[in-house]
């Protein structure tokens, strides 16, 4: 695909970008060269090529490519083990092998790596990084390993040469101090790294300090030499090759990845397989070249992004400006002082060690892989790191898979003077495989003889050595007088292999949600149950039949464990409105809500002369009995309740049980005449119906016995209004008297309902 030349309103924005890019470029390729043990001017070569070809060629718009230091560790190695000529006929290789994946379509596989190895990798490369250029900001050099670095780093501390290591230190305050300047600010458009790397050239430049230089040849490509071949064994050298490839690619698109989850509107989705093949284009010319392996770069890519690039051009120009500078800049690389570059590399390999990871990685329990690559790369090597990170995860998704929960409980215990128990609930949850066999039948072993026993298989899977293993002990247990019930919560594996009838099961059709009112729903028959013909009574067993379908084997074990007693937390008093379904709007289930419904979700207050002990006696058993700690009153937009007490009752004349109960709102109905409008725009009628979830938050303070026990903290009042329209739940403050948003967290450091709702 040849890509379009930009038009003036997105060099606007690209060309500022690319000069952005170049600045962040020009120091961090000569370190990672010097690191690597190349040439200088191959880290040079490989930001040119990074840049224009990747650029050009590449399948994402925004990501700048060039010499990467998540690389550096494999360079050193094959730099020392094969010279840097062959190294470079590696670098070529593996970006035929990176093209040939790329023309294959196989960009995706690669991310099937788990993140936790990767970065687990970039953090032991940036340790190795780090315990490397340590030595030569102290104006030592570094050893072979990281091993011998490590036990060389006491005696080089404690003698440091002078200069170096204050340069060295130059550099890391000036990083620290630009890191912390305004992001508004001016100074925020230059990249930290210039002005560090410049500040501490001419520092040694102005003081004649004793330091290392950068040495370029004349010209950017002067003693340039075809590659050669590697001369050592057939396996190793192809381990090279993949290593490098694989470790290039993969990086590569885990940048396009990040980079596309941000780029900007209009900025075009990446396309991995391009972007792999050129990756590959631009190693296999960098090796020719005599360049440093080349890969997508997170930082150099997201400071492009921010600079507000919109197209590729951004990246391809920031490659001319190197090539610009090599050529005719050389005298003035070659004052920049080694130790600041290794400064600049070691503050770099601290953020490859991004702590933000371990947290995240901990959270999915992926962290001991993540440890286990660092620690592996930093001791065994980069390849041998990998690979033990690729087994833990592969030891942890085994594990995961074979994950088994087993529990029995007595639901009817023995008697006294009895010798079993006569009812036992057996619970089976996760992948039944052979691997949970053993656990399985140790569980089932202590099942009494001649119990009954009820067995939910809540299982995903069950091999055939699991079938066996239960199969043969049901045979025995019923066979000494037992008996066993089998319940299958998911798919019916065991009585497909009791009945051999091991074909995939078909899937059923999707149905309507749930929580979908009868109207809504779409049945398999032709006839719509809510059709005239068809009786209401008919709608709702043809609702419990479903029931009994659909969802009473998935709720069954709850139902068991439920069966014997209730512990409800809270006490949810609402109006008996249809449209108010109190589980769905608290994502509840069974055994959570005790509920209480009434015309209005009215609170009769304590000695009423219109008697009625209904919610009171709820109230009391709740409280008394099941020990609730929460009771919540939940009103609703366009309450008819409320509409009649608006009216005067009159439109309720004719139901004289309906109009006795309502005088229980003539509270509310005082407070809302007492009270002024807020300045909203609100309606009377919704005015009302969230002043009446205040008055009757009040009326159970009434009840002395309750109010003892909110005021001590033991019991929590909440106020909640339904708006139905916007199917929204609001949540009342007592302090101010008015309804909010219910917050998106809990504040940290305090309950989920704040205590100036009681």
């Amino acid at each position: 695909m040849t890509p379009r030349l930009p038009s003036v309103s997105t060099l606007r924005h690209d060309l500022p970008a690319s000069l952005v890019v170049f600045l962040v470029a020009i120091p961090l390729s000569l370190g990672i060269a010097v690191a690597s043990g190349a040439p200088v001017a191959a880290g040079l070569i490989a930001a040119v090529v990074g840049g224009i070809v990747a650029g050009c060629i590449g399948g994402s718009a925004l990501q700048v490519s060039g010499p990467a230091a998540g690389l550096t560790v494999i360079v050193a190695g094959l730099v020392q083990t094969y010279g840097w000529r062959a190294t470079c006929t590696i670098t070529l290789l593996a970006g035929l092998l990176q093209l040939a994946l790329g023309a294959s379509r196989v960009a995706r596989t690669a991310l099937a790596v788990s993140p936790a190895v990767v970065h687990g990798m970039l953090a032991g490369v940036g340790v190795v990084i780090i315990l490397a250029q340590v030595h030569v900001v102290l104006g030592g050099s570094p050893q072979q390993s990281a091993i011998d670095n490590l036990r060389e780093l006491p005696g080089q501390l404690l003698h440091p040469h002078t200069h170096p290591a204050l340069l060295g230190s130059l550099t890391v305050l000036v990083l620290l101090v630009w890191s912390r300047l305004p992001r508004g600010g001016w100074l925020r458009l230059i990249p930290g790294p210039l002005p560090a790397i410049a500040l501490a050239t001419a520092t040694a430049w102005s003081l004649g300090w004793n330091a290392q230089r950068v040495e370029l040849p004349d010209t950017l490509l002067s003693g340039w030499d075809a590659p050669v071949l590697p001369h050592g064994s057939l396996p190793g050298i192809v381990g090279a090759v993949v290593s490098v490839a694989l470790v290039a690619a993969v990086e590569s698109l885990l940048c396009s990845v990040a980079i596309d989850r941000r780029r900007p509107a209009g900025v075009p989705r990446a396309d991995l397989d391009r972007e792999l093949l050129g990756q590959g284009a631009s190693n296999a010319l960098s090796g020719f070249l005599g360049g440093l392996p080349i890969a997508g770069v997170i930082v150099r890519s997201t400071a492009n992004m921010e600079a507000g690039a919109r197209t590729r051009a951004s990246t391809v120009l920031h490659g001319v400006w190197v090539l610009v500078l090599a050529l005719a800049c050389g005298p003035l690389i070659e004052q920049v002082p080694l130790p600041a570059l290794a400064a600049l590399l070691v503050v770099l390999g601290l953020r490859l060690v991004d702590t933000a990871r371990v947290r995240d990685l901990r959270h999915h329990r992926e962290a001991p892989a993540y440890f286990a690559t660092l620690v592996g790369v930093v001791f065994l090597g980069l390849g041998e790191g990998v690979l033990l990170g690729i087994g833990i995860m592969a030891i942890m998704a085994l594990r995961r898979l074979t994950r088994l929960s087993v529990r029995a409980e007595h639901l009817v215990p023995a008697p006294e003077d009895g010798p079993v128990p006569t009812r036992v609930h057996v619970v089976v949850e996760g992948t039944l495989t052979f691997l949970g066999v053993p656990k399985v039948t140790r569980l089932l072993q202590d099942v009494p003889p001649g119990s009954h026993v009820d067995l939910d298989l809540n299982v995903d899977f069950m091999d055939h050595a699991a079938f066996d293993a239960v199969h043969q002990w049901r045979l025995a247990h019923e066979r000494h007088g037992g008996r066993v019930d089998i319940d299958e919560v998911h798919e019916a594996w065991y009585e497909r292999a009791v009945t051999g009838e091991m074909s995939q099961p078909r899937k059923t059709p999707p149905s309507a949600r749930w929580w979908a009112p009868w109207a809504n729903r779409r049945r398999r028959s032709e006839t719509e149950l809510d059709a005239p013909e068809v009786s209401p009574a008919a709608v709702l067993l043809a609702g419990v039949r479903e029931y009994h379908g659909r969802t009473a084997r998935l709720v069954r074990p709850i139902m068991a464990e439920l069966a014997m007693e209730q512990k409800p937390q809270h006490l949810f008093i609402t109006c008996v409105d249809s449209r108010i379904v109190p589980n769905i709007i608290t994502a509840s289930g069974p055994g959570d809500l005790f509920i209480n419904r009434n015309v209005g979700a009215l609170v009769p207050r304590h000695g009423s002369r219109t008697p009625d002990d209904s919610v009171a006696a709820t109230v009391e058993y709740a409280t008394n009995v099941l020990d609730i700690r929460t009771i919540t009153v939940c009103g609703h937009s366009n309450c008819g309740a409320m509409a009649a007490l608006l009216a005067g009752g009159a439109e309720v004349e004719h139901l004289p049980g309906l109009s006795r109960w309502l005088k229980h709102g003539n509270h509310s109905l005082a407070r809302f005449l007492a009270e002024q409008p807020s300045g909203t725009d609100e309606s009377p009628l919704t005015r009302l119906c969230k002043i009446n979830v205040m008055q009757q938050l009040d009326n159970l303070l009434t009840y002395p016995w309750l109010r003892e026990r909110v005021e001590s903290g033991e019991i929590e009042l909440v106020g909640l209004y339904l708006d139905l329209q916007s199917a929204n739940v609001e949540i009342l403050d007592r302090t101010t008297g008015t309804f909010s948003p219910v917050p998106a967290e809990p504040v940290p450091d305090e309950p989920p309902h704040p205590r100036t709702l009681t």
